[in-house]
Parts: structure tokens; C-alpha cells; sequence
């Protein structure tokens, strides 16, 4: 394949993204949970199946959702992987303090996603050009989105921000941006989604759980078929949260409740 269509198919990879991260809002309830909108007004796949994503996300991962969540191998760090993960997210601190206000964030691009969820443990406020940049070429100081939590004094306050890839790009270009012995990119596979015009379905429970999505059961194409269901292998695109807010080692930095990242130690 020549490299303008490799090119051709990474910036598509991460108009997906984008599209993605910037969809509008499902209909949710206060427990923070994504519910299925009214059959009458169905919200597009999109939609929801990024708000289930970002719910997913934003916790602890039980057995069923993890059947769901790929994670880059584990590597064995060096002193060189320690240090270019420390300058990234040295680079990327200096460069998004000046975003502790909301308001500022904004104004650089930045929109929040699912603004009508009110209870999410993680905001995210995602720039679209920013997206797109990082498809084509690596810029610690230009991460995707901005990541905050709401503090006890109502406020939003900024613990880091997150980078994207497409789906299929490879272990040596994530590693080029963030060593992987030190981060572990996620992505988001083995879905099982309600079939187009079926919407009424996503209300259905499995077990005690969601029978489609994140949280669900149904993890291969043959549970999901025998459902009656829409199986997709992959859903968006390689995702890294970097905490740098939270604390300052690489664990803190780079960790999530639902993937701790394992640091070796350095040889």
C-alpha cells in the first residue's frame, strides 16, 4: 500500500474518532447509567453507543466489561521508556494549565461531550481539529480531550487529558507517542448492538445486566448472532487517559480504576 493511501485511511480512522467523541447526547437518567431513548425518537448509533462508551469508561470494570476492553500488551520498561513518558507528560502539564477554567477551554475548541449527563465521573471536553491532528502526526501539548472531575465544591476541575488513534493503527506508532511499558492504550471491541430500526431492544437485560454494549455478556459473533444482534469486532479507536493532575508518578499519570498501568521496573 503506498503512504498516501495509508495516509488516506488514517485520516478516515480518525474522522471516526472524532465523529465519535463529538456525538450528540443520548438520553440518560441521574444514576449516570445510558438508558434507551423513547422508540418514537430513537438516538442515532453513534450517539449511543459513544455515551455507553464514555460510561464504561468512567469506573471500575466487571467481568462482562472487560470482555469488552482491549489493552495494549504489557512490555517491559526501560530507563529511556521512563523518562520520554515523563517529558510527554511534563510537556502536556505545562501546556493545558492554562485550561483549568472551563471557560478558556472552549474558547480553544474544546466542547464538552454529553453535556446533558450531569453525574459522570470523568468530562471530557473533546476538540475536533485536535483529532484530526493527532491522526497525521503526535503533539504532546494537543491532546484530543480534556479530562475533568467535578470537585466537592460543585466546580470542574482539570486532572489531565486524553489522546487518540485510529482503530488500526499499530503497536509501534502508539509506542512512538507514549512507551508502551509505561501506558496502556484501551479500545473498545466485541459489541453487540441492537440491529438498525430495532432500538427498542437496548432496554433488554441479560443476566441481571444490559444484554447490548459495554456491560453485556455477549462478547463473539456467534453469541450475538444467535441474539439477533449486530456484531462489531471494533468500536472507535485507541484512547490513553494522562492523569497528570492526579499525582506525579507514572502509575498515577498513566493509570485508570478500570486498567492500572503495570510499570515495570527500570533496568
Amino acid at each position: 500500500m503506498d503512504s498516501a493511501r495509508r495516509r488516506t485511511l488514517g485520516v478516515l480512522g480518525g474522522v471516526l474518532v472524532t465523529l465519535a467523541l463529538a456525538a450528540p447526547a443520548p438520553a440518560v437518567a441521574q444514576s449516570g447509567h445510558v438508558h434507551p431513548p423513547p422508540a418514537a425518537k430513537p438516538a442515532g448509533d453513534t450517539a449511543h453507543m459513544s455515551g455507553m462508551a464514555d460510561h464504561a469508561m468512567s469506573g471500575p470494570m466487571d467481568e462482562n466489561m472487560m470482555k469488552h476492553m482491549e489493552l495494549t500488551p504489557l512490555r517491559t520498561a526501560t530507563r529511556e521508556d521512563n523518562a520520554r513518558a515523563l517529558r510527554v507528560a511534563a510537556e502536556l502539564k505545562q501546556a493545558i494549565a492554562k485550561y483549568q477554567d472551563t471557560a478558556v477551554a472552549v474558547a480553544d475548541g474544546y466542547k464538552m461531550f454529553l453535556p446533558g449527563l450531569k453525574t459522570q465521573r470523568v468530562f471530557h471536553f473533546t476538540n475536533n481539529g485536535r483529532a484530526l491532528l493527532s491522526v497525521i502526526r503526535f503533539d504532546a501539548a494537543k491532546p484530543t480531550s480534556l479530562l475533568y472531575k467535578r470537585g466537592a465544591d460543585g466546580k470542574l476541575h482539570l486532572t489531565g487529558a486524553m489522546y487518540t488513534m485510529p482503530k488500526n493503527a499499530s503497536l509501534s506508532r502508539l509506542d512512538d507517542r507514549v512507551p508502551l511499558s509505561i501506558a496502556r492504550w484501551h479500545k473498545h471491541v466485541n459489541w453487540c448492538l441492537p440491529k438498525k430500526g430495532d432500538e427498542v431492544r437496548w432496554a433488554e437485560q441479560k443476566a441481571g445486566k444490559p444484554a447490548f454494549g459495554p456491560e453485556g455478556p455477549i462478547a463473539t459473533k456467534a453469541e450475538c448472532d444467535s441474539a439477533n444482534g449486530d456484531f462489531h469486532p471494533s468500536v472507535f479507536g485507541w484512547m490513553l487517559h494522562a492523569n497528570v493532575y492526579e499525582g506525579s508518578d507514572l502509575a498515577t499519570i498513566y493509570g485508570d480504576d478500570h486498567h492500572k498501568s503495570t510499570t515495570a521496573s527500570s533496568k
